[in-house]
Protein backbone atom coordinates (compact mmCIF):
# COMPACT_ATOMS: atom_id res chain seq x y z
CA UNK A 1 0.00 0.00 0.00
CA UNK A 2 1.08 3.36 -0.27
CA UNK A 3 1.25 6.04 1.77
CA UNK A 4 2.20 10.04 1.84
CA UNK A 5 3.87 11.42 4.56
CA UNK A 6 4.09 15.20 5.52
CA UNK A 7 7.06 16.86 7.03
CA UNK A 8 6.78 19.57 9.31
CA UNK A 9 9.20 21.90 11.52
CA UNK A 10 12.04 19.85 12.67
CA UNK A 11 11.41 17.27 11.41
CA UNK A 12 11.38 18.90 7.63
CA UNK A 13 14.84 19.98 8.39
CA UNK A 14 16.43 16.76 9.61
CA UNK A 15 14.80 15.54 6.57
CA UNK A 16 15.64 17.98 4.15
CA UNK A 17 12.26 17.04 2.49
CA UNK A 18 8.72 18.26 2.87
CA UNK A 19 7.01 14.94 1.95
CA UNK A 20 7.98 11.53 0.39
CA UNK A 21 5.47 8.85 -0.41
CA UNK A 22 6.39 5.40 1.06
CA UNK A 23 5.05 1.92 0.14
CA UNK A 24 4.40 -0.20 3.23
CA UNK A 25 2.73 -3.65 3.80
CA UNK A 26 -0.83 -4.05 4.28
CA UNK A 27 -1.36 -3.90 8.45
CA UNK A 28 1.60 -1.37 9.21
CA UNK A 29 0.66 0.38 12.28
CA UNK A 30 1.96 3.74 13.16
CA UNK A 31 4.95 2.48 15.14
CA UNK A 32 6.05 0.13 12.53
CA UNK A 33 6.22 3.49 10.35
CA UNK A 34 7.66 5.71 13.31
CA UNK A 35 10.60 2.74 13.66
CA UNK A 36 10.92 2.42 10.11
CA UNK A 37 11.42 6.72 9.92
CA UNK A 38 13.77 6.59 12.73
CA UNK A 39 15.86 3.68 10.72
CA UNK A 40 16.29 5.82 7.89
CA UNK A 41 16.67 9.47 10.25
CA UNK A 42 18.38 8.29 13.69
CA UNK A 43 18.23 12.19 14.05
CA UNK A 44 14.08 12.64 14.43
CA UNK A 45 14.74 10.04 17.78
CA UNK A 46 14.54 12.98 19.91
CA UNK A 47 11.89 14.76 18.29
CA UNK A 48 10.32 11.82 18.00
CA UNK A 49 9.93 10.76 20.74
CA UNK A 50 7.40 13.32 22.04
CA UNK A 51 5.65 14.23 18.75
CA UNK A 52 2.10 12.96 18.17
CA UNK A 53 0.81 11.51 15.16
CA UNK A 54 -2.63 12.66 12.95
CA UNK A 55 -3.37 10.32 9.81
CA UNK A 56 -5.94 12.27 7.43
CA UNK A 57 -6.11 14.95 10.10
CA UNK A 58 -6.87 13.38 13.27
CA UNK A 59 -4.63 12.33 15.50
CA UNK A 60 -4.18 8.66 16.31
CA UNK A 61 -2.23 6.30 18.60
CA UNK A 62 0.54 4.38 17.98
CA UNK A 63 -1.25 1.28 17.73
CA UNK A 64 -3.16 2.61 14.76
CA UNK A 65 -3.29 0.47 11.37
CA UNK A 66 -2.05 2.61 8.34
CA UNK A 67 -4.09 1.92 5.08
CA UNK A 68 -4.31 2.46 1.58
CA UNK A 69 -3.26 6.55 0.45
CA UNK A 70 -3.55 7.43 4.21
CA UNK A 71 -1.27 11.13 4.97
CA UNK A 72 0.35 10.69 7.97
CA UNK A 73 1.89 13.76 9.79
CA UNK A 74 4.19 13.69 12.58
CA UNK A 75 3.60 16.85 14.68
CA UNK A 76 6.71 17.60 16.86
CA UNK A 77 6.19 19.60 19.85
CA UNK A 78 6.19 23.32 20.03
CA UNK A 79 8.81 25.80 21.30
CA UNK A 80 7.44 28.28 23.54
CA UNK A 81 7.34 32.17 23.19
CA UNK A 82 8.17 34.74 25.55
CA UNK A 83 5.65 36.34 28.34
CA UNK A 84 5.01 39.56 28.16
CA UNK A 85 4.77 40.26 32.50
Amino acid sequence: MNIRIRYFASLRETTEKNEEALTLQEGTTVAALREMLLARYPRLQTVMERALCAVNHRYVSLETVLHEGDEVVFIPPVGGGMLDC
